[in-house]
């Protein structure tokens, strides 16, 4: 009898892949992917702790699976990823109906896990080891993921796909859990990397986007030597198939010269870069512990203009931090003007428990400040992304097409035309008039007209010359 599993993915790209390799697995022991919790055996929820408000998403989707699981004991529910990871026991405690918590780093045991739930065995839990609970080769050996297993039809696209290179972080930013979520930060080995590519392209997979915590701090030391993200680069580009290699996220002190030189000089590299900033303030950057200040960071910036002038670059803002004021604030919208991000993730600071800003510092910006701001700081941001939009309205851009757009989903599917939805080389997102089958193919498309977040226009005709014989 074919068993089912239902998941729920929440948070970064991270996430997105760690389900999809955990959906590989499951089909490999003979589960069935379904869209809806009551279709559904084995209930998954794939969290994330970034924030506030997706730990309390997640435990308000639990909370109304307390009548389904009393209704229905056989169901299996589990709590996967960095929430599982921070919380542990909480979880239990919390939705003491949910049968099993696993963290990222051990993604590879929910198989094992779902035998001894059947087996009578009671709750079960597989988490990584803390920072601080043995030798950092043990801690770090505890947070390594099992990537090589991938399922095309998990993806939002089959033709683009995330490809981890990095595990783990060693930063240690005062507001981010991710530290002691993820673990140590390693490299996996070049050949690895280069093997899960070829297997990507092979699958009919165009654009490939390397992640990482802080993906340009990539490094692997072996007795061939060492591998940095640049030479990881050159290597991807030689595999055929491959189209498009962007990488996220990026640490500004990491942003070297050599590995700007390489993404210009490879023709497969996106000119598209993102580096979170968070604060244009440098006090409020050293109660972040950010490790640099707002003139290193324009000095990286600056550094992009001059190798890549034509890089589209997008940040990240936390608004509200600890001890943050309105001067503060506006040296932040100082510097989305000044350099003119492509976009920005904006988020109001929210405290998180086990990193050093919950324990050392006052939430002291009230909730409707934080709230005031963030609209200001995004409504800035759009108008600077508008603006340099309405300076391509009458350019031509290579566009990989990815489906119909959000306003097409719905759309009657044998409809000749539907708005469809892509994105540039240096990932600006393009809708137009088109039908379902130009997804996946690269297509010159004319922008007619633009918004703050989306280029609009038409597919350029390829000119067809009659020859007579």
């Amino acid at each position: 009898m074919t068993k089912t599993v239902y998941i729920k993915t929440v948070g970064c790209q991270m996430n997105v892949l760690d389900s999809e390799m955990v959906i590989a697995d499951l089909k490999r022991h003979g589960y069935q992917v379904v869209d809806t919790p009551r279709e559904a055996d084995l209930l998954l929820y794939n969290t994330c702790s970034i924030r506030e408000q997706a730990e309390e998403k997640t435990y308000s989707a639990l909370g109304k699976l307390r009548d389904t699981k009393a209704n229905n004991p056989d169901k299996k529910i589990g709590v996967l990823g960095c929430m599982a990871q921070k919380d542990q026991e909480v979880i239990f405690r919390r939705a003491p109906f949910v049968d099993m918590i696993v963290g990222p780093g051990q993604l590879h045991s929910l198989p094992e896990m779902i035998s001894k739930v059947d087996a009578g065995e009671g709750r079960q839990m597989a988490v990584s080891m803390g920072r601080k609970d043995g030798k950092q080769s043990l801690v770090a050996r505890s947070h390594e993921t099992f990537d090589p297993l991938r399922d095309p039809a998990m993806r939002p696209t089959p033709f683009q796909a995330y490809l981890r290179i990095q595990i783990g972080c060693d930063k240690f930013c005062t507001y981010c859990v991710v530290p002691n979520t993820r673990g140590p930060e390693q490299g996996r080995a070049p050949s690895e990397i280069i093997s899960e590519a070829r297997i990507l392209a092979k699958q009919g997979c165009l654009e490939i986007t390397l992640l990482g915590q802080t993906v340009n701090s990539y490094r692997h030391r072996s007795d061939e030597g060492e591998t940095d993200l640049a030479a990881l680069l050159e290597q991807l580009h030689e595999i055929d198939g491959i189209r498009r290699l962007k990488f996220v996220t990026s640490y500004p002190k990491d942003m070297s010269r050599r590995l700007l030189e390489t993404v210009r000089d490879l023709p497969k590299c996106s000119p598209y870069l993102h580096v979170p900033a968070q604060s244009g303030s440098d006090e409020v950057l050293k109660r972040m512990k950010r490790g640099y200040t707002v003139a290193e960071y324009m000095e990286m910036f600056e550094r992009i203009e001059d190798v890549i002038p034509n890089a589209a670059v997008s940040s990240d803002f936390i608004v509200g931090f600890c001890g943050e004021t309105d001067e503060d604030f506006q040296k932040s919208v100082a510097l989305v003007e000044r350099c003119r991000f492509k976009n920005s993730f904006i988020f109001q600071y929210s405290v998180r428990g086990g990193t050093k800003a919950a324990e050392r510092l006052e939430d002291d910006v009230p909730r409707e400040v934080k709230a005031a701001r963030n609209h200001e700081l995004l409504e800035v941001q759009n108008r600077v992304s508008k603006e340099h939009h309405l300076k391509m309205i009458g350019s031509t851009v290579e566009v990989l097409v990815e489906g119909p757009s959000k306003k097409s989903k719905n759309a009657d599917p044998d409809a000749p035309a539907v708005q469809m939805t892509g994105r540039t080389h240096c990932d600006r997102i393009v809708v137009f008039d088109g039908n379902r089958r130009q997804a996946g193919q690269v297509l010159d498309v004319h922008i007619d007209e633009v918004t703050s977040n989306t280029l609009i226009g038409r597919v350029r005709q390829v000119e067809v010359v009659s020859i007579g014989l």
